[in-house]
């Protein structure tokens, strides 16, 4: 039964951007950044996390994750660590995921050469 409600939940965080594209035609930055805010103000209200422990990784893949790893990690060390933690536990969670992102780009673009 996971399988089918990470489809479902996995499917409607799609389906809310396509809505944003198609309907309101905003631009990918723009959806982007409303999803990733999305993500994040769910996860300030306590939202998220059980989101993740019902739909698994039909939650934690889509882009509204990033948004709930930033506020997350910023609240954790932030009750560590005061107002500096704010900034140091966002870099904290999420480098790992930038790193990979940056490492495997390079990656990529020194192997395979662009059809022009």
């Amino acid at each position: 039964m996971i399988f089918f409600w990470a489809f479902v939940i996995g499917g409607l965080i799609c389906v809310i951007g396509q809505i944003m594209f198609d309907v309101f035609k905003l631009s990918p930055a723009h959806t982007l950044t409303s999803l990733v805010v999305l993500g994040s103000l769910l996860d300030g209200l306590g939202l998220y996390e059980p989101l993740i422990d019902f739909a698994g990784a039909g939650a934690t893949v889509p882009i509204t994750s990033f948004g709930n790893s930033l506020v997350h990690g910023a609240m954790l060390e932030a009750e560590k660590h005061g107002i500096i933690g704010v900034v140091t536990g966002m870099f904290e969670v999420t480098s790992a995921g930038i790193s990979a992102a940056i490492v495997f780009g390079v990656i990529g673009a020194i192997l395979f050469k662009p059809k022009g």
